[in-house]
């Protein structure tokens, strides 16, 4: 299970909804670059859009093998 969270927000949200739903599904609930736990990179270099997010999320799912 796919947990993204809004804006601006983090994985944090859902730490007390991860517990509950880990004994049944795999869930995974990445923090964006810039918020939460990851780092923020430079705005120079990185577009901060929800298309780029998007991307990166697809990108994510992808390496982990994940379709659907």
């Amino acid at each position: 299970m796919l947990l993204l969270h809004g804006f601006p927000t983090s994985s944090h949200m859902f730490r007390n909804l991860i517990p509950l739903l880990a004994d049944k599904y795999h869930v995974i609930a990445p923090d964006y670059p810039g918020y939460g736990q990851s780092g923020a990179p430079d705005h120079k270099t990185f577009t901060y859009s929800f298309a780029h997010y998007a991307d990166i999320v697809d990108g994510l799912l992808a390496q982990k093998g994940i379709q659907r």
